[in-house]
């Protein structure tokens, strides 16, 4: 479980860092104007660690199944070797997608406005620039998030499914209790990355009388509330992780 936090917070300092320079240098010193290739970059990266986060609750929501249902060899199944394997898949999966979507981009003229609606490069947005053909950009793209967050979003329902009737098995109410508490965490960091993104993509593809303030406010939230909230989520919920950010804190409190 805390390999597959560590792979969390990673992919969430990535989301963070991919955007941090471009959203300072607008805020801070108005600078509004990206390279086509640094763009590029930065659309590729954004997307792929969203990709990579994405994977990770899927495979925290595997752990999550066999800590229930598999207790006693639980140690066994998701061994340090498998987790290395599992971190090494996530990265492949992401790179192999998201490649032709930065190469099929490359391909387009860009002759209308160069104006970009958010405070990052995003696929859709980039793509709209353009003044030819984008139906194979689109078609892509939708290929992209069908069989990244929509098959993982599908196998996370699946898992807890699973879950649930393990722990309706479970005679004991007190039991049943604790095994749910175990997987709350999860579900929160589960619910606030998928509602914005889910949000996102139908802002982008139904949404064009929305305001542009809607496409902003969506598009920042996508990316600033999974970094933000899943520290606080996990530091909450998980005993181990609480009491080593209070021993950070308040050291001299914890040693009495």
């Amino acid at each position: 479980m805390y390999y597959l936090l560590s792979m969390l917070s990673t992919t969430d300092l990535g989301l963070s860092i991919s955007t941090l320079v471009t959203m300072l240098g607008i805020f801070w010193f108005n600078a509004r104007e990206i390279s086509f290739n640094a763009c590029l970059s930065q659309m590729f990266f954004i997307q792929l660690f969203a990709v990579m986060e994405s994977s990770v609750l899927l495979a925290m929501a595997f752990d999550r199944f066999v800590a229930i249902s598999n207790p006693l060899r639980y140690a066994s199944i998701l061994t340090d070797l498998k987790i290395a394997q599992i971190g090494v898949g996530i990265i492949t999966r992401g790179t192999l997608i998201l490649t032709p979507m930065v190469v099929l981009l490359k391909r387009l003229s860009y002759c209308r406005s160069h104006v970009l609606h958010h405070s990052y490069c995003f696929h859709p947005d980039v793509m709209k620039l353009s003044c030819t053909d984008t139906r194979i950009n689109s078609a892509v793209g939708l290929t992209a998030l069908i069989t990244t967050a929509g098959v993982d979003s599908i196998f996370i329902l699946l898992s807890y499914l699973l879950i649930i009737k393990t722990v309706l098995s479970i005679a004991s109410p007190e039991e049943r209790k604790k095994a749910f508490s175990t997987c709350i965490s999860h579900i929160g960091a589960v619910a606030i990355f998928y509602i914005p993104l889910i949000s996102l993509s139908f802002v982008h593809r139904f949404g064009q009388r929305a305001p542009p303030y809607v496409h902003t406010l969506i598009a920042n939230a996508y990316l600033l509330l999974p970094p933000v909230m899943n520290p606080i989520i996990y530091s909450v919920k998980t005993k181990q992780i609480r009491r080593a950010v209070l021993k950070v804190l308040h050291p001299s409190a914890t040693k009495n």
